[in-house]
C-alpha cells in the first residue's frame, strides 16, 4: 500500500493526514542511513506512516510503547476509549489494533515492536537511530524522560520529530513544546519544517561549525 491510502484503513489515532506524510517523508530520507524508532505508537497510524518511508528505503522501524495506553487514555480520562479496554486485564491494551495495522500494511518485516516502557527500552540502548520520533505520554515528567533518554542516539545528520507542539497553552498541553526548545536551544537541531503540530528537526551533520563560532577573529 501507499502512505497516501492509509487514512482509507480507519485505523485510530489523533495523527492528521499531513503530519503523516511528514513522517513519511522523513522516514524515507533517513533510514538509509540506520534504523529509525518511534515512542509511542498507540494503533499503529503513525507506526504505518513511518514503517511505509522505512520500507521504501529497506530500513526498519523500532515502535516502542507499553500498549496500555497514555496518561489521558485511562478510564475517566479525556481520551479514553471503551473500546480499548480489556475487560479480562481490567487495563487498555492497543497492541491488538497495532499489531492489525502492521499486519494490514504489509509491515511485519519492517516494524519491529519493543512492547516496553520507553524509560526501560532506553536503558541499555547503543545502536545509532537516523530518526526518533516522540510521541508517547504528554505529561513533562514522560517527555522530558523521553527526549533525555533517546535524542542522544540521533545520529549526526539524523531526524528528531515532535508531536503535539502548541506555542499557544490555551490549545494544548506544553510538555511537547518545550523539549522542542530545548533541542533548539541545544545547538545541535536546526528546525527544517513544521506541519500543522509536527516539529521535524535535523541534528547538524559531523563538522558543522555554527555561524558565532566561525565569525570568531581567532578561528
Amino acid at each position: 500500500m501507499k502512505a497516501e491510502d492509509i487514512g482509507s484503513l480507519g485505523i485510530k489515532g489523533f495523527l492528521d493526514h499531513e503530519e503523516g506524510m511528514a513522517l513519511y517523508r522523513a522516514a524515507r530520507g533517513a533510514s538509509p542511513l540506520g534504523p529509525c524508532l518511534e515512542i509511542g505508537s498507540y494503533c499503529g497510524k503513525s507506526t504505518l506512516y513511518l514503517g511505509l518511508g522505512c520500507r521504501e528505503s529497506g530500513g526498519i522501524l523500532f515502535s516502542v510503547d507499553h500498549h496500555r495506553g497514555s496518561e489521558e487514555q485511562q478510564p475517566g480520562q479525556q481520551y479514553f476509549d471503551p473500546e480499548l479496554f480489556d475487560g479480562a486485564s481490567g487495563r487498555v491494551d492497543t497492541f491488538r489494533l497495532f499489531r492489525g495495522a502492521v499486519e494490514k500494511a504489509g509491515l511485519e518485516d519492517t516494524v519491529v515492536p519493543v512492547v516496553a516502557r520507553s524509560e526501560t527500552a532506553a536503558r541499555m540502548w547503543s545502536m545509532p537511530l537516523s530518526l526518533v520520533f516522540i510521541d508517547g505520554g504528554h505529561s513533562y515528567p514522560t517527555v522530558f524522560s523521553d527526549y533525555t533518554a533517546w535524542m542522544p542516539h540521533v545520529m549526526p545528520g539524523g531526524y528528531l520529530l515532535i508531536h503535539d507542539l502548541f506555542p499557544d497553552p490555551g490549545e494544548g498541553g506544553q510538555a511537547p513544546f518545550y523539549i522542542h526548545g530545548l533541542a533548539l536551544a541545544s545547538g545541535l537541531f536546526v528546525e527544517e519544517e513544521r506541519v500543522k503540530t509536527l516539529g521535524v528537526l535535523r541534528r547538524h551533520p559531523v563538522g558543522f561549525v555554527p555561524d558565532e563560532v566561525r565569525d570568531r577573529r581567532d578561528w
